[in-house]
This record gives structure tokens, C-alpha cells and sequence, in this order.
């Protein structure tokens, strides 16, 4: 009986010893009890309450902008070819794919290649009329269809394509608005100064880390009265010109600073780059700041 025990004590002190936790020092089925004890993600951010109140205001908005929808779809029909929606695959809940809805804004590419996933300000690929309905985001109307399937909330991270999707904002929905996507609200002008060829790996070095830092710590705080704050404040930004954030500035000879920053090694003169979060660090502050 004592061997038993002895034998069962030491197999608890194994599984609770430091090395045998995961990456986040944390052993997984620990983790899932205690986060919905303790963890403030658990209260509002995945609530009910939270859910309800997206399929309310969803179904108010589309009901209220039914008939204005209609006019930019016919609008978009006319002023160019193809569909008045775009539908793309993006990543929401639990790693779940689903098609998200927009007002088409760009035109339709006959090729197989249509361009770029990323759009920069000024890209040639925005129609007139999309240009209006990016400036003051009436393109993402169709997504409130979205939130009403439940696919998305009304506030959360930016649904991502596969290749762009973070793992920390696989915890949410993703939302209409977020606090990342207030804080770069001037991502379209900032990769604006970035060069083509270096428009992805910037993206994924600079502005990816941040924003996923930024969506997560905010709904991991996030209360009702917070995503109604945001809610205004997404309602007041977009009648106001963004704000280029400080660190932001003067872009264009980026990717000359970033190839200087990579060194060479080896006999072959392979480059070996730099680790991406010396090149994200710089911009944390300011961009949560603003």
C-alpha cells in the first residue's frame, strides 16, 4: 500500500515538475481548467451575453441598411465587371474556416494570379466607387451577415487568411473591429512606403507581431462597456484621417535596412537573416499608444 502511494506521489511531482509543461510553461489540461476559472477571457469575450448582443446589433444593422445595401451592390454591378460581393476564405473560431462576405472594391483579374493578398493605398486594383466604401469601411457591411451565422462577433481580431492566421486569435471570433484594427488603421498607407518585394515579409515581421499583441491583450480585458467604447470609436475614426504612427514614417528604403541587417556565413555566402523581432520591437508602444 505505502509503495503505492509512494510510487503515486512521484508520478504527481513528475507531471507537475517544470520540464514536463508545455512551450507556455504550462501543462495543457491544467491550463483549459484554469483559464475558465481564472482567466479573464473566459467572462466576456466568450460569453453568451457577448454573442447575444452580436446577433442583435446584426440583425438591427442589416435590417436598418437593407435597402442603402442594395443601391452599393446595383452601384458596383454598374461601375464594373463582376459580382457586387467578394467572398473569401478567412480563419475564424477554434482554427474554423468559413467564407467572408465584402462589397467587391477591387476589380475582377481573369488570370489565376489576381495580385497581391495585401492592398496597399493607391493600389490600381481598387475601383472608383470602392475607394469610397474602403475610405469610410462601408464594404465590410455584408460582414454583420457574418456575425449573424456566427462566424464573427462584432469585436475581435481581424479574420486572416490561412497563411496569415495567428494562433493566440484562434481563441475569438473574429470581430467587425478590433483594437488592432483601430491602431493600424493606416496599415493601407503604411505599406504604401514599403516596395512590393518586400511588402510580405514586412507585413509579417512588423505589423503581424503587433497587431496579434495588441488583439490579445485587449480581449483577454475586454468588458461589455470596452466593446461598446471601441464600437464608438471605430464609428468616429472613420470620418478622420489616419494617422501614420511615428515609427512608421519613411519606409521606403526599408528593405535596403533589412538585407544590411542580415549577415553573411558560411563558405557558400548564404545569407542567414536576422531574428524578425528585433525589427517589430521598435513599434510596439507607439502603435498600442495609438
Amino acid at each position: 500500500m505505502l509503495s503505492r502511494l509512494a510510487t503515486k506521489n512521484e508520478t504527481l511531482r513528475h507531471s507537475a515538475s517544470p520540464s514536463s509543461y508545455g512551450a507556455a510553461g504550462v501543462r495543457p489540461v491544467l491550463a483549459r481548467r484554469d483559464s475558465r476559472r481564472n482567466d479573464p477571457v473566459a467572462r466576456w469575450s466568450v460569453s453568451f451575453a457577448k454573442r447575444a448582443l452580436d446577433i442583435a446589433v446584426a440583425a438591427l444593422v442589416l435590417s436598418i441598411f437593407a435597402v442603402p445595401m442594395l443601391l452599393i451592390a446595383i452601384l458596383i454591378r454598374i461601375s464594373s465587371k463582376g459580382p457586387a460581393l467578394f467572398v473569401q476564405r478567412r480563419v475564424g473560431l477554434h482554427g474554423c474556416v468559413f467564407p467572408i462576405y465584402k462589397f467587391r472594391t477591387m476589380t475582377v483579374s481573369e488570370g489565376k494570379n489576381s495580385g497581391p493578398t495585401l492592398t496597399r493605398d493607391g493600389d490600381h486594383r481598387i475601383t472608383v466607387p470602392g475607394r469610397w466604401l474602403r475610405k469610410f469601411k462601408l464594404d465590410e457591411l455584408p460582414q454583420f451577415y457574418n456575425v449573424l451565422r456566427g462566424d464573427m462577433s462584432l469585436i475581435g481580431p481581424r479574420p486572416k487568411l490561412p497563411q496569415y492566421a495567428e494562433h493566440l486569435a484562434l481563441r475569438f471570433r473574429p470581430g467587425i473591429t478590433g483594437a488592432a484594427s483601430i491602431a493600424f488603421r493606416s496599415e493601407e498607407e503604411i505599406l504604401k512606403q514599403v516596395h512590393p518585394r518586400d511588402l510580405e515579409s514586412f507585413y509579417l515581421s512588423r505589423i503581424k507581431p503587433l497587431k496579434e499583441r495588441i488583439d490579445f491583450g485587449y480581449m483577454r480585458r475586454a468588458t461589455l462597456w470596452s466593446d461598446l467604447g471601441l464600437i464608438v470609436k471605430t464609428l468616429q475614426v472613420a470620418f478622420v484621417p489616419a494617422r501614420i504612427p511615428g515609427s512608421f514614417r519613411n519606409l521606403r528604403n526599408w528593405g535596403m535596412a533589412r538585407h544590411a541587417a542580415m549577415k553573411r556565413t558560411g563558405t557558400d555566402g548564404s545569407l542567414v537573416e536576422s531574428r524578425p523581432e528585433v525589427f517589430a520591437q521598435p513599434d510596439a508602444e507607439l502603435a498600442i499608444a495609438d
